[in-house]
């Protein structure tokens, strides 16, 4: 997979999860109860303790973490790719951790964070296969030619 296919994947999962934690940020703010389609463990989880790191919304920073990662798909070379992996490993331990305590803490599931938790585990690899992947040499007909020591001489006026 090239390294434009690899941002442009880290870039449409970022917008996704941007429409995830803004949902969710959104209703944070505007103090609403969020959609959840199973047992109603994403208002349990929203209301817990662990829904604020620092008295700031775990979905906010879960947005800001998003907005850079999209950000880092933007930039090229190897800044862009060690952004990418950077915040990518970030947020999946960060989710790993929230999940951890959905499960074993708060004992609800959100299907948000889940999902987030999906994409941020989906970013980071896509983060670490385009920091560790070599660049591959130029894929025109140039790069698959004989070098000219290996080519065969056809014109008969060759050293021999």
């Amino acid at each position: 997979m090239s390294d434009l296919a690899l941002r442009r994947a880290s870039a449409a999962l970022a917008v996704v999860g941007i429409g995830i934690a803004g949902y969710l940020t959104y209703v944070h703010y505007a103090d609403l109860k969020p959609l959840c389609l199973a047992s109603g463990g994403c208002e349990t989880v929203q209301s817990s303790q662990y829904a604020k790191l620092a008295g700031i919304p775990v979905a906010t920073i879960g947005l800001v973490g998003y907005v850079l990662i999209l950000a880092s798909s933007w930039i090229r070379g190897e800044l862009g790719k060690f952004l990418g992996a950077g915040l990518g490993l970030v947020g999946f331990g960060f989710s790993a951790y929230l999940t951890y305590r959905e499960l074993f803490t708060i004992d609800a599931i959100c299907q948000w964070c889940v999902a987030s938790a999906i994409l941020m585990t989906l970013l980071a690899i896509l983060g670490v296969w385009r920091l560790l992947r070599i660049d591959a040499p130029n894929d025109g007909p140039a790069a698959i030619a004989e070098p000219a020591s290996l080519a065969r001489d056809t014109t008969g006026v060759g050293a021999a």
